[in-house]
């Protein structure tokens, strides 16, 4: 005998995954349409703008990151308002603070955007081939962004933002995670934390459901919105390590407490 309600039940839940789909693959291509065009816009029109005003270096430097803020924040809201994403930040006025490493996970495309939009002023590791990239070589050039090219100078030109006082992020696994797999970090980062950091903070990203993965291409989109959760984690004195050796084996101790914090954060319940 079939039971109405498991109909109706599993009727309710075929909505739910086909609810306005099309609509938010429209919406998806739309949110990197304007990313691009964005960064064209920022390039060409705003900041040879900024660079006119009265300020030096410094305080153009902070101009200019400023309006990245903004414009990740509008990407964000843009993504949001259209109901491709939901999203959560908690403890976000604990970022942005002088000299502080915000170390975080990458599981998908848009961590930058999302981590970006809690800070004002901050600088960022990113991965060389987008100085090559027409529409995000503007903003990376202008907001003095760092190439991530792995190189002793590259560890050093980041520790020397850190010791000025500038905030600086940091994705230890060079590029997203693997869905399912417990985040793993290249040592790079724990390197600079060393010489520069005056505080370590761990943020740890969700993506739920998975989407936006390096194996994923655009298109593939879920079947609901997907929910995106930035936690803040509590702070890490490096000089807890230093004291722990010299340089080398102080940076894979402060690299391995991170893979435990990591790891206990991601396991499966």
């Amino acid at each position: 005998m079939e039971n109405p309600s498991m109909d109706l039940a599993a009727d309710r839940l075929k909505v739910r995954r086909t609810d306005f789909y099309l609509w938010r693959l429209i919406a998806t291509a739309l949110s990197f349409l304007f990313f691009g065009l964005g960064g064209i816009v920022l390039r060409v029109l705003i900041f040879p703008v900024i660079s006119l005003l009265p300020g030096d270096h410094i305080v153009r430097r902070k101009r200019v990151r400023a309006v990245i803020r903004l414009a990740f924040h509008m990407h964000v809201q843009f993504m949001y308002r259209t109901g491709v994403l939901t999203f959560e930040v908690v403890g976000a006025e604990r970022l942005g603070r002088p000299g502080q490493l915000v170390v975080a996970n990458h599981p998908s495309l848009i961590d930058v955007v999302l981590l970006g939009s809690q800070m004002r002023d901050a600088n960022c590791i990113v991965k060389q081939s987008l100085w090559r990239n027409p529409c995000m070589r503007g903003p990376v050039h202008a907001a003095e962004y760092i190439s991530n090219s792995g190189s002793p100078e590259m560890l050093e030109e980041a520790a020397d933002v850190l010791r000025e006082g500038q905030t600086l992020i940091v994705f230890p696994e060079g590029t997203r995670t693997t869905p399912g797999k417990t985040p793993v970090f290249h040592r790079g980062a724990a390197a600079i934390a060393m010489r520069g950091a005056k505080i370590v903070t761990p943020v740890f990203i969700s993506v739920t459901p998975s989407t936006l993965t390096k194996a994923e291409p655009w298109y593939r989109i879920p079947d609901r919105r997907f929910h995106v959760r930035l936690r803040v984690g509590a702070d890490i004195d490096p000089a807890r390590f230093s004291a722990e050796g010299p340089m080398p084996i102080a940076s894979r101790r402060l690299n391995d407490h991170l893979h435990h914090l990591y790891a206990k954060e991601f396991a499966s319940p």
